[in-house]
């Protein structure tokens, strides 16, 4: 039986890793705080990672399989260090973020990245660069980094995909506020999709780095589409960049956001290469699917609670108002 260690393994993403190579027959342990339950079937080992014997009792043992997705780089380059000499192999959970450039459509693996974070450095692209390589400082050619863009699904914490079915299903036949921005794209990844892939790379042992990003989507056609699946009958208002920043209404993420919506000068965020994805064996489910398992968690975590992103529905009225007006 393979025996695989999760560091982490109760937050969203990490559980759905442990989930998947619990499916993969494989023996899972977590280490965490213990602070939310490891996915049935899974062992806890509870720990502090910034502790300095935080790795103490998993390092007493031989693993097949590490996998990590912490930003923190002194706490991937402590687990790293600790673990390279009982593990076989390792998997580190980066992001696109590390790339230096966002204004490249289709650029791939290859591409430079941003100088690593130093010291307490608060740059999540710069600290995911470090913790890369001291994860490939550690274990050499015994590593696999997997680079995701935006990953979304069924209980999402950052609200950017789920805020528009939510959002969409909420106004029913009234109008509902989209940035007029016909050259923007947005790929994402399915939560389930990335778990496996992510499983499936280290029962192989693969060595070297991947972006685990969807296929460019227009995200006109995307928010179209999320539209349709929501049910939403009323009408879709564009408005300019210009006009919603002069509002204060921001890009991306955060509150008073439209989210998925990037600059014009970042369309290489959403347009990378995802070949190395595909011929590694990773999936993409088709979009609606995705849009539709997100509605039905969004209904049930309430289509109206308060958000991590995007537009209330009260400055959504008075935007559009401003617009009409």
């Amino acid at each position: 039986m393979t025996d695989v260690l999760i560091l982490g393994g109760t937050g969203w993403l990490s559980s759905r890793i442990c989930e998947a190579w619990l499916d993969a027959g494989a023996s899972v342990t977590c280490l965490a705080r213990g602070g939310r339950p490891v996915p049935y079937g899974a062992s806890l080992v509870a720990a502090d990672r910034g502790a300095p014997d935080a790795y103490a009792a998993v390092a007493a043992r031989e693993w097949d399989e590490v996998a990590d997705v912490s930003s923190r780089p002194a706490h991937v380059a402590a687990a790293a260090e600790a673990l390279a000499p009982v593990a076989r192999h390792a998997t580190y959970v980066s992001s696109v973020s590390v790339y230096a450039r966002d204004d490249e459509p289709g650029a791939d693996e290859r591409a430079e990245l941003l100088a690593p974070a130093t010291g307490d450095a608060d740059d999540y692209g710069r600290q995911k660069s470090a913790a890369e390589a001291a994860v490939r400082r550690a274990f050499a050619r015994r590593a696999a980094i997997v680079r995701p863009g935006l990953i979304v699904g069924p209980g999402d914490p950052t609200d950017r995909f789920g805020f528009w079915p939510a959002r969409f299903a909420l106004a029913g036949e009234e109008s509902v506020l989209v940035p007029d921005a016909p050259e923007a794209h947005a790929q994402v990844v399915d939560v389930d999709d990335l778990a496996a892939f992510i499983a499936r790379l280290g029962g192989a042992r693969f060595v070297g780095a991947v972006n685990a990003v969807g296929d460019p989507i227009p995200l006109e056609g995307l928010l179209r589409r999320i539209g349709a699946v929501a049910g939403h009958t009323g009408a879709v208002v564009a408005a300019p960049p210009s006009f919603l920043e002069a509002h204060g209404v921001g890009y991306w993420a955060g509150p008073r956001s439209l989210p998925l919506w990037l600059p014009a000068d970042a369309a290489g965020f959403a347009t990378r290469s995802n070949t190395a994805y595909r011929l590694l064996g990773g999936a993409l489910r088709p979009v609606e699917e995705t849009i539709a398992r997100v509605l039905e968690d969004e209904r049930a975590r309430g289509l109206d609670r308060p958000r991590a992103a995007g537009l209330t529905r009260e400055e959504e009225r008075e935007i559009l108002a401003a617009l009409a007006g």
